[in-house]
C-alpha cells in the first residue's frame, strides 16, 4: 500500500470526532494497510485515520512488536492509572507527561467485519487510549493539567513544523450515515 503524509496540529481534521465505519470493504482493507505503512516508516506506536486524514474510527498499533488494527473501538479503562511521557505522530518531536488507564480493553471489529477485543496494559493501554482519543478529536495535549498544556502549546508553537502548510483533505469513498459529508 502506501505511506500517507501525517496531519500536523492545527489541521481541522484531528478535531472532527471521526465517524462509525459501516463498511467493512476493499476501501477499508487499503486504509488499515495505509495506516500500518504510515505509522512503521513514521515510526510509531499508533495511528488513528483522522492523522492522513480520513474521518473514519479505525486505528492501528504497534508495540512490543505486535502490529495491530482495531475498528469502531469502545473501550472499557480501569481505574489504577499511569504516568508517563506520551507523544504524537501529529505533535512531532515532542512528548509531555500525561496520566492514562493503567490497563484497558477494547472491543471492536477487525477489517473484515469480525469483532474483536483487545486486552492491553502498560503501552499498549497508553496506544489505544491515545488512538481512541484520535477518532474523538481530543489531541493527548488536551488531557495535561492547566500549566503542563499552557508549557506544551508554547514548545508546540515554537516548534519548527507548527504553521507549514498542510496536505489537501480528500474525500472518503466510504458511506457517511447521512451526515452529508
Amino acid at each position: 500500500m502506501a505511506v500517507q503524509p501525517i496531519r500536523l496540529f492545527g489541521d481541522p481534521v484531528l478535531r472532527k470526532p471521526a465517524l462509525e465505519v459501516v463498511d467493512f470493504d476493499r476501501e477499508l482493507h487499503k486504509l488499515v494497510a495505509d495506516l500500518t505503512d504510515t505509522m512503521v516508516e513514521a515510526p510509531g506506536a499508533g495511528l488513528a485515520a483522522p492523522q492522513i486524514g480520513v474521518g473514519l474510527r479505525v486505528f492501528t498499533w504497534h508495540v512490543d512488536g505486535e502490529l495491530g488494527h482495531l475498528v469502531n473501538p469502545r473501550l472499557e479503562l480501569s481505574e489504577e492509572e499511569q504516568h508517563g511521557l506520551e507523544g504524537c505522530l501529529s505533535i512531532p518531536d515532542l512528548s509531555f507527561e500525561c496520566t492514562r488507564a493503567l490497563s484497558v480493553v477494547a472491543r471492536g471489529f477487525d477489517m473484515h467485519g469480525e469483532p474483536v477485543t483487545v486486552h492491553g496494559s502498560d503501552l499498549l493501554a497508553r496506544a489505544i487510549q491515545h488512538e481512541t482519543d484520535h477518532l474523538d478529536g481530543v489531541l493527548f495535549v488536551d488531557r495535561l493539567d492547566q500549566a503542563a498544556r499552557k508549557a506544551a502549546m508554547r514548545e508546540i508553537r515554537e516548534a519548527e513544523w507548527f504553521g507549514l502548510e498542510r496536505p489537501t483533505v480528500k474525500v472518503s469513498p466510504h458511506a457517511t450515515l447521512g451526515f452529508g459529508l
